[in-house]
């Protein structure tokens, strides 16, 4: 059978499979629309917090941009994973005993204020439109490639599966339906590793693999690839950074206290029966997650070395030692570089009209690379590759089995789709709990509420496609810029919320609002759409990236110290909060039989 018609019925089947759950879970009450009526059970919720959490950043570009960043890349899986045990140890647990719906509803309560409730609606709507956008357009890049269609018809199917599933099974059906997308995605993540950590390595664990020698040969791996990269004039892959160490360890910090303030993962923790039950499902989420975390080095590292060999001919030098010698002629490129080309993610071009395809660096400073690029009369890089298609076309550059390579596009549109399901009830709870309920009418019933549910998610999926069919131009990187805005608006209001029974609502809505605008004035201004007298604003302070060489995407961690410092401030000259509030903080973080600690004790 075919590659197309194999992709087709393996795509297919899983979509059938998503609507069918959908159907039998669908949401009757707005306690099951909401929070799956609270009865999923912790081993269920950990592999649908899995799923929610896995987005096509995680399925489809982090493994590309470790591929692209080498050791630097890390800072993906330290912010992402560390952050997840952040929210896992410290929120999560005390959210669940406050027993609310969303995150805005906390605030609302927490902070006593409907103001408070808005203020957090206004960053939830845009942490998750920001986020959205990405989930969108992996969409798009997934159905380009895999079934034959533009990535605007892609976007459009993309919507149309989320509506059917998600509009009408609300949290309950989301929540069975992202069991069945890990099983799917963790499948297609996993399976094209272990293939290709056998044939690089000889060993079937790509955790362990990435640190063998490599098959018929003793030498490393990774000791290969440098020597390949920087035969090319990469810097090594091992030991290479993007960025100063300042702005690394700010990134790091930003996707970690960002991904514990993203609202459509903490509403996973509401949909289990006990606080108990939260934290056994944070500890499953955590084992779940990382079966494709540890997975994706070993996958980043494989794939660009199998990149290059297939670019560039490595040949042996002085026993073990290999080198790039030469390139492949463009007419003899294999069929999946065609295939690529056609989705405009891969190009090339003959700069120096050799038939040949060179691919070295531009930038390089190495001697021997440029002189090597000189003597083949290198007219500059030939070949782009985007990184977003490194995990889609691995299998394809192995030559693995056509089924394999339709597994893993159905994996890549489970992460997108089931991330894009999670935020988008995110978005439909916050306005039709927080905003409609909460704020505008108080008194809707239950069937109403229900049905506004209904309406603003279907809304949204409207906006989440035009979004994904016309990104904004600061979207670049937008789901860093989406960690960034959740780590500098209500990651420090849910922690001060738990931990600071004094803080008050003054506070906590100057804090959110400062930390948000502020981050949001970075990421605009570096874009260049803040202008002064004609010059981006941003150049006349010191240029791009000026805050000390802090990128966009890594702001958010800034963004949260103004959040604390402006709320302490407020704090201090506003009157705190009643004390039955005070009472309630305390009674959600003290243990129910604990004793209260004295001098006596």
């Amino acid at each position: 059978m075919d590659l197309q018609t194999t992709t087709y019925l393996v795509v297919g089947a899983s979509f059938a499979l998503y609507i069918g759950i959908a159907i039998w879970a669908r949401a009757g009450s707005t306690s099951e629309f909401y929070a799956a009526g609270g009865q999923i059970h912790p081993v269920l919720n950990g592999m649908a917090t899995g799923a929610d959490w896995m987005s096509a950043a995680s399925f489809i570009s982090m493994a590309g941009l470790i591929a692209n960043m080498g050791y630097g890349g890390g800072l993906f899986l330290m912010g992402w994973t560390g952050g997840y045990v952040l929210l896992a140890m410290l929120l999560a647990p005390y959210l669940r005993k406050f027993g609310k719906f969303t995150v805005p509803q906390f605030i609302g309560d927490r902070f006593y204020s409907k103001s408070a409730s808005t203020v957090a609606v206004l960053c939830l709507l845009t942490a998750s439109l920001t986020y959205i956008i990405g989930q969108m357009t992996g969409v798009g890049v997934a159905f380009s490639r895999f079934l034959g269609v533009s990535s605007d018809t892609g976007i459009y199917i993309g919507q149309g599966i989320v509506f059917l599933y998600a509009v009408f099974g609300g949290m309950k059906g989301i929540t069975y339906t992202q069991v069945a997308q890990y099983l799917v995605l963790i499948s297609a993540y996993i399976v094209p590793a272990v293939f290709i950590s056998l044939n690089l390595t000889g060993n079937p664990l790509p955790q362990l693999g990435l640190g063998s020698t490599m098959s018929g040969s003793d030498i490393a791996l990774l000791t290969r690839l440098d020597q390949v990269v920087t035969d090319l004039g990469f810097g090594k892959y091992t030991t290479t950074t993007a960025g100063s160490t300042l702005n690394m360890f700010v990134y790091t910090m930003s996707l970690m206290i960002g991904t514990a303030g993203l609202p459509h993962v903490i509403m996973r923790f509401f949909t289990v029966p006990t606080v108990k039950d939260a934290r056994s499902s944070a500890g499953w989420a955590l084992v779940f997650i990382a079966l494709l975390y540890t997975t994706a080095p070993a996958v980043a590292a494989m794939a660009k070395y199998n990149l290059h060999a297939t670019v560039n001919a490595a040949v042996v030098k002085g026993g073990d030692l290999y080198a790039v010698e030469s390139s492949i002629v463009a007419e003899q490129r294999p069929d999946w570089m065609k295939r690529w080309e056609k989705t405009g993610l891969l190009k090339f071009t003959d700069k120096n009209g050799d038939g040949r395809i060179q691919y070295y660096n531009d930038a390089t400073k190495n001697p021997d690379a440029k002189a090597k690029a000189a003597a083949a009369g290198w007219k500059g890089n030939e070949l782009a590759v985007n990184a977003d298609i490194i995990v889609l076309a691995n299998p394809e550059i192995a030559l693995l089995p056509n089924w394999v390579i339709a597994l893993v596009a159905a994996g890549g549109l489970a992460a997108a789709l089931s991330t894009a399901a999670g935020l988008l009830m995110a978005i439909s709870s916050a306005v039709s709990h927080d905003l409609v309920k909460g704020i505008f009418a108080p008194d809707i019933s239950e069937k109403n509420e229900l049905l506004a549910g209904k309406i603003s998610m279907a809304v949204a999926i409207v906006i989440s496609g035009y979004l994904g069919l016309n990104p904004p131009g600061f979207a670049a990187g937008t789901v860093a810029l989406a960690f960034g805005i959740a780590a500098s608006s209500l990651f420090p209001a849910i922690m001060m919320g738990i931990f600071s029974k004094k803080m008050n609502k003054e506070g906590a809505i100057a804090g959110m609002l400062a930390g948000l605008f502020i981050t949001l004035f970075y990421v605009f201004a570096h874009k260049g759409i803040f202008f002064i007298k004609g010059t981006d604003f941003l150049p006349m302070i010191g240029g791009a990236n000026s805050f000390f060489g802090i990128t966009p995407e890594a702001f958010g961690a800034i963004g949260a110290l103004v959040n604390f410092a402006v709320a302490f401030m407020v704090d201090k000259v506003t009157k705190e909060p009643p004390e039955h509030i005070q009472a309630m903080v305390e009674a959600v973080r003290i243990p129910r039989g604990s004793k209260v600690v004295d001098g006596a004790h």
